[in-house]
């Protein structure tokens, strides 16, 4: 959504708009329940009209007390029937404190909410009795404090939410960039908008971009170098090789040489399978164990060289040629290291709320040292002391690179007993990139 042109433009700016909201508002707030809730100053008003009432009855004559007392509704108690006083805050504390100002600190009050409401003052200074003084009921409220703590709950409330509205806007420029900068890393073309961004981050929305531009610009002169010195040395190769077969020569040296122009060509296979990792592939909604069953039939036609284990997983987004040159890279491999006794395996793992498939090839070879696991799946990195050392090491690297285009992940592990098992996981639709379709 484009911002509008009325509302601030930069962080500083949205900032002290923030503040100044929040805090009017706040206080406009405030204002209102001070204006609404007067029985502070009602009760105040009350506590003092009460004192008087008591010094003009004990100023008074003896005669002339009784008269008073009938007009201000005062009644003489004994000590002993005066009730214990309530707690009703701040009520209590207002006619307590107040009592005392006017009549002297000894002076005890206990308060009454519960029919008839009423106050017991003894006022040591003026006499030694204690005097009932009624109260009517529409001052003190003891229900009272609820209102006071809602009004200021609502106000916080209402606060809050102003600032989490306005912060959210803030942040929501950071947490777009973050999503870009992982999408980047992932290979993926991002740019973002600097149109409706605050003034600060439209400047390094524009770097971003500038450099997201740079990066793919070298990607794509990586990929077209690498693709030209592939197709300028397969030539010469092809040539050479037809070369040394028409010599005619049984010699050893001539095999080793015609092996090692196959080993080349090999490379310069996976320098192209390399750079085509399949991100412009479409996906398909694919069953992979029917997938897996066509990639694994030619090896099996003489014999069984590759034993299937699969359980049933629903159909989910797939890339198919991409997924084939995994599993191709895959089996080859344990075939080349772990002899006939290889497996493919499929199973399904994790909860309802992230499901994934687990897709491992099994083999009995040599294994890999514990200190090369990590590292072999790497570009140009091959376990050259474990499991030989033919091939550029990319084949484990496509694997990870088109595992990481479904947005699962690979994992090699030793098997207990001798072999490698490589296991990739791949989520059912949910962890997929969100721009993957």
């Amino acid at each position: 959504m484009k911002t509008p042109l009325w509302f601030p433009q930069s962080f500083f700016a949205r900032t002290l708009w923030l503040v100044l909201i929040v805090v009017l508002f706040s206080k406009a707030l405030t204002l209102v329940y001070l204006m609404m809730n007067e029985d502070v100053l009602v009760d105040r008003q009350y506590s003092h009209g009460a004192a008087l009432t008591l010094r003009a009855y004990w100023a008074a004559d003896l005669e002339d007390r009784a008269t008073i007392a009938e007009a201000a509704g005062l009644t003489r108690v004994p000590h002993e029937q005066v009730p214990a006083t309530e707690q009703h805050w701040p009520y209590s504390e207002i006619f307590s404190r107040q009592m005392q100002t006017e009549l002297g600190p000894q002076t005890e009050v206990r308060v009454r909410a519960k029919s008839p409401p009423a106050l017991w003052v003894h006022a040591p200074a003026l006499g030694d009795d204690w005097l009932r003084v009624p109260l009517y009921p529409h001052p003190l409220r003891g229900q009272r404090i609820w209102s006071v703590l809602g009004w200021f709950l609502a106000i916080g409330l209402l606060s809050t939410a102003a600032a989490w509205i306005f912060v959210r806007q803030l942040s929501a420029p950071l947490k777009r960039l973050v999503f870009a900068a992982r999408q980047i890393g992932k290979g993926r073309s991002v740019r973002l908008p600097v149109s409706d961004t605050p003034s600060e981050m439209a400047e390094v929305y524009r770097a971003f971009n500038q450099m997201a531009e740079d990066v793919e610009q070298a990607a794509r002169e990586r990929e077209l170098m690498l693709a030209g010195v592939s197709h300028d040395l397969r030539t010469p190769l092809t040539r050479l090789r037809l070369s040394m077969e028409f010599l005619h020569t049984d010699s050893e040296l001539t095999e080793d040489m015609v092996r090692d122009i196959e080993d080349m060509d090999a490379i310069l296979d996976q320098f192209l399978a390399f750079i085509r990792d399949g991100r412009d592939e479409p996906l398909e909604q694919l069953d992979l164990l029917e997938l897996i069953r066509e990639v694994v039939a030619p090896y099996n036609q003489k014999q069984e060289m590759v034993r299937l284990c699969l359980e049933p997983v629903p159909v989910f987004p797939l890339r198919r040629v991409s997924l084939k040159r995994l599993l191709v890279n895959l089996i080859e491999n344990a075939l080349r290291y772990g002899g006939n006794a290889v497996e493919v395996a499929v199973s399904l793992a994790g909860d309802h709320s992230a499901p994934y498939v687990v897709l491992s090839v099994l083999d009995r070879g040599a294994g890999i040292a514990p200190a090369e696991l990590g590292s072999i799946i790497n570009p140009f990195i091959r376990g050259d002391r474990a499991r030989g050392g033919q091939g550029a090491g990319l084949g484990l690297a496509i694997v990870k690179r088109i595992a990481a285009l479904h947005g699962g992940s690979v994992e090699l592990r030793n098997r207990s007993g001798g072999g490698l098992e490589a296991r990739v996981c791949l989520p059912l639709g949910l962890l997929l990139p969100r721009d993957a379709a």
